[in-house]
């Protein structure tokens, strides 16, 4: 099959059945006008580039994990990813100050990642969490570099590959096959990280 030719819907599915090539076209393909949309909205480069390694992250995890659903052009759902993104970093870097409606989509303030959870949700959470941190042990030692930067550390994946020593591109290379593998860790330990 040739996947320069393919839809993207065609290329979801093949990715998600295990063609990590499928993900290079998906990239190839959107990454252009995905990147143009954040910096229009950010207009600064670097945590363009962060938002931007964050959403196809976000991507490859929605997609593996089955949560995909084609409700729509695979763009925009992406841009959907990224502006989420855009206005989680814009709420932090806004700490304190007072959120109106009018400044976000109209269904933003009824998101649920908004809400607290509860000390049972908080309990399982904290379960997933120590059952997937030790599952970071069985990651290739450059996979699991990445994952503790990125995810426990909040690293950047520019300061990433700053402390790495090689390029931006290599590092996300990096934190997608660590995905992958943990993603296959967590089925056969059959922890289920949607709640």
């Amino acid at each position: 099959m040739n996947l320069s030719t393919s839809t993207d819907y065609e290329l979801v599915q093949l990715y998600e059945n295990g063609n990590d090539k499928a993900f290079d076209e998906i990239l190839q393909r959107h990454q252009n006008y995905v990147y143009s949309y954040i910096l229009f909205l950010v207009k600064e480069e670097e945590q363009a580039n962060d938002i931007f390694q964050e959403t196809f992250t976000r991507a490859i995890i929605a997609i593996r994990s089955h949560r995909y659903q084609t409700t729509g052009k695979f763009s925009a759902w992406l841009i959907r990813i990224a502006h989420n993104l855009i206005i989680d970093s814009t709420r932090e870097t806004e700490t304190g100050k007072l959120v109106t409606q009018e400044k976000f989509s109209p269904n933003i303030l009824n998101d649920i990642r908004l809400s607290e959870g509860t000390i049972e949700s908080n309990i399982m959470e904290q379960q997933k969490a120590d059952q997937i941190r030790k599952m970071l042990d069985y990651l290739p030692e450059v996979q699991r570099e990445v994952i503790i930067m990125r995810f426990y550390e909040d690293l950047s994946f520019k300061e990433i590959a700053e402390k790495t020593g090689v390029s931006i591109n290599t590092s996300l290379g990096r934190m997608r096959y660590a995905l992958i593998n943990l993603r296959k860790l967590v089925q056969q330990h059959n922890i289920a990280l949607v709640g």
